[in-house]
């Protein structure tokens, strides 16, 4: 009898385990299908859907897509740093990381350049420091060649963290 009771209760628990798993894949698919129907119809939801993402706790393939044309759409580089950041962190992600990074660096600001310097793994420097250069902006070359002073090969802020060197994420275009 006890060898019984003890497998009625593995049972259930497996059970009550599956319909948790199930209700938490229901959830998901539920906040999918709203954050694509916000990056459809909305123009310049591109943050505000990576945020509904983040607060859901991820999403369907469908969704990453439909945020990231909804950015070339927009060609918004703010949206475009924040999904191109996603996605070197999360490689099998069904984006075009490189796409979303060339909009940045060809259409975003001096700030957006730079936090893509220090926070991609390994960003395009050259195409960076060409941009950042170009505009003479003094403040933007200033902070650019104190931070390639520290790292000349342009590593990210993960590879400076993990050679022990201090480094945070940077926020980007704090005025935005």
């Amino acid at each position: 009898m006890t060898n019984e009771l003890k497998n009625s209760q593995a049972t259930q628990i497996q059970e009550a385990e599956q319909a948790a798993i199930e209700k938490r894949r229901g959830h998901l698919k539920s906040e999918s299908l709203r954050i694509i129907d916000i990056a459809a119809s909305e123009p310049y939801s591109a943050l505000k859907c990576i945020h509904q993402l983040s607060v859901a706790g991820g999403a369907t393939e469908a969704t990453y897509v439909a945020i990231e044309q909804r950015i070339v759409a927009d060609q918004d580089a703010a949206g475009a740093y924040h999904l191109a950041l996603l996605a070197q962190n999360t490689p099998d992600l069904p984006i075009d990381a490189r796409q979303l990074i060339e909009l940045v660096v060809n259409k975003g600001d001096n700030a957006q350049r730079l936090a893509l310097l220090k926070n991609l793994p390994l960003p395009p420097v050259e195409t960076i420091k060409a941009y950042i250069l170009a505009s003479d902006d003094g403040d933007a070359i200033g902070q650019m060649n104190a931070y390639l002073q520290i790292n000349p090969e342009g590593y990210g802020s993960q590879h400076m963290l993990a050679s022990g060197q201090a480094d945070r994420i940077v926020p980007l275009s704090p005025n935005k």
